[in-house]
């Protein structure tokens, strides 16, 4: 689908292990740290980055990421569970109207 593992293992792991949304969402986030390093490692040795931009989008990133975990350790677990299937929702709409054939 293009949207990343977690739309198959968030929702998995809350309902076959029946881990809670903030536990689902947290193993999801972990278990990407060393999948994205061997990523970024190929993609360099590859040269497939801009190195100019990195600064610039890793401070955005680690901004995002401290204000979207304050906000999720807040929100109750069935708001979050709502706010992910929307976030699915949409992602899976984007995914449908804008894909290139083929």
């Amino acid at each position: 689908m293009g949207i990343g593992g977690g739309a198959i293992l968030i929702p998995a792991l809350i309902l076959f292990s029946g881990s809670r949304q903030h536990v689902a969402q947290s193993i999801n986030l972990i278990s990407f740290i060393p999948v994205a390093i061997i990523a970024l490692f190929i993609h360099y040795r590859k040269k497939n980055l801009n190195t100019g931009y990195s600064i610039s989008l890793i401070l955005a990133g680690l901004t995002g990421a401290i204000i979207g975990s304050g906000l999720a350790v807040k929100l109750p677990a069935e708001v979050l569970s709502r706010l992910f299937g929307v976030f699915l929702f949409i992602m899976g709409g984007i995914e449908i109207l804008y894909k290139e054939p083929g």
